[in-house]
């Protein structure tokens, strides 16, 4: 856990003095460093886990439970949004992302390998794969096509933006299919390793585009501060308390997938906000504060 600290604060220091080394280019780098991630380094560690993951029935049932919580979760945050807070399509569309699209692989798989042990690394991905992938190539990208400002003008236009390619989701498909022969022992532990290595990699991305922000806009008017606030709130409360409390009447749902609820905003939602036109400094607030609050958090859920 010590390393899982001392990594987030390290490479998000040093994505803060990068920015300043590169100024208007470290957008762009940060965002090349996600992308990096998410659709070349983190396919193969889902693909070896899920192939070698036995599964159980309460691990099965959490699935499609953790998708319902989610899927609450999302439908709330937007109705506060535009009822209570009266922000806009992109504003809302960040919040509702934020809700539902949580830091489990870069920054959950080492917690869960910390706080549970590298035995209950195969419970991780698959609620990130089967829970939190769909969460994402599904809902926050229909979310992100749906409420952005540069997803496209019509409805044809934005369905065709919302066909995204997702080689993790497909690594997902594979690893399904595939038999527990081609996920052998020794590259189950090379993919421990590698998401160790993905944990500084994307708060260094983070880092830059925090600083990138502060310097295009240093300030923000009250309600992009509530709404930020919203984010976390949705984020680091809702979502797990939802799960906790759809699952406790049916199942014991697996202690992963509680750690996991409760992490902080996935980094890709700057990706989105980026390349979709949500609010990217929204976005990007949302990630800082929920980092900052989650990690304690993530402890105490693996007391209960």
């Amino acid at each position: 856990m010590l390393f899982v600290v001392l990594a987030i604060a390290g490479a998000t220091a040093a994505g803060v003095g990068a920015e300043r080394w590169y100024g208007a280019r470290a957008g762009a780098a940060a965002r090349r460093i996600l992308r990096l991630m998410l659709y070349v380094l983190v396919p193969p560690v889902i693909f070896v886990n899920i192939a070698h993951l036995q599964l159980s029935a309460d691990v099965g049932a959490g699935v499609g439970i953790g998708l319902v919580a989610l899927a609450l979760t999302g439908a709330l945050a937007y109705v506060v949004s535009r009822r209570a807070l009266g922000l806009s399509r992109a504003s809302t569309g960040s919040v509702v992302n934020a809700s539902i699209h949580g830091n489990t692989s870069y920054l959950g798989f080492p917690v869960v390998v910390a706080l549970l042990g590298p035995e209950h690394l195969g419970e991780a991905i698959l609620y990130d794969t089967l829970v939190q992938g769909p969460a994402f190539f599904l809902g926050c990208f229909g979310v992100a096509t749906a409420l952005g400002t540069t997803a496209g003008g019509g409805v044809g236009e934005r369905v065709r933006a919302f066909l995204f390619r997702n080689p993790p989701l497909l690594a997902v498909v594979a690893g399904l299919a595939a038999p527990a022969a081609l996920a052998p022992g020794v590259l189950v532990d090379a993919s421990h390793v590698l998401v160790y290595v993905l944990l500084p990699l994307g708060f260094l991305a983070i880092g830059m585009t925090l600083a990138d922000q502060r310097r295009r806009r240093p300030s923000e008017p009250e309600p992009l501060r509530r709404a930020a606030a919203l984010a976390v709130g949705m984020r680091l409360l809702v979502a797990p308390l939802a799960l906790l409390a759809l699952a406790a009447p049916f199942i014991d749902i697996p202690t992963a997938y509680l750690v996991l609820a409760a992490t902080p905003v996935g980094l890709s939602s700057v990706v989105l906000a980026h390349e979709f036109g949500l609010h990217l400094r929204l976005s990007a607030a949302a990630i800082a504060g929920t980092t900052a609050l989650a990690l304690p958090i993530a402890v105490g859920v693996t007391l209960i």
